[in-house]
């Protein structure tokens, strides 16, 4: 999991429907609220879910309420979002990584066959028999299980 150093507890997307909009979201997080912020957080937090930059680029530009944003503007802004603890990152692999607008400890499920990636709550997994870390501290645990439809023949 990656950790940013401040404790977000609660969930995102609920954080932002608490808010009277989504600029006093960011505003409450340390965020200056441009166009381009503020269209990338409403549609990232309009419910909790995982969704690659290139999705969000692609949300982001089919909306007729602003201009075309970049792809370097999503992507500055997702590493924004994860650096104030309002995004979560999840590396699928090295050439795949999904933001996970659930903040809170926990881990995916990742179904290979259909690409659906759901969450689990940490306290489902057992990670007490870990091994000795020497001379280090567990900052956190990440866990993406991998799994494939019974019926998919083995690759």
């Amino acid at each position: 999991m990656h950790s940013t150093g401040r404790t977000t507890n609660e969930n995102a997307a609920r954080a932002v429907a608490g808010h009277s909009s989504i600029s006093s979201f960011l505003i409450n997080h340390g965020i200056k609220p441009t166009r381009q912020r503020v269209a990338i957080a409403t549609h990232l937090f309009e419910k909790d879910q995982h969704l690659s930059a290139d999705i969000i680029l692609d949300k982001v530009n089919k909306d007729s309420t602003i201009s075309t944003v970049s792809k370097a503007t999503v992507y500055n802004t997702l590493k924004l979002f994860v650096d104030e603890g309002i995004l979560r990152e999840v590396a699928i692999d090295p050439e795949r990584i999904l933001f996970d607008t659930n903040t809170k400890d926990h881990h995916h499920i990742l179904n290979v066959d259909t690409g659906e990636i759901r969450d689990i709550e940490p306290l489902q997994i057992d990670t007490s028999s870990l091994p000795e870390l020497l001379g280090e501290k567990l900052d956190s645990v990440d866990l993406i299980l991998k799994v494939r439809n019974q019926l998919s023949a083995p690759r």
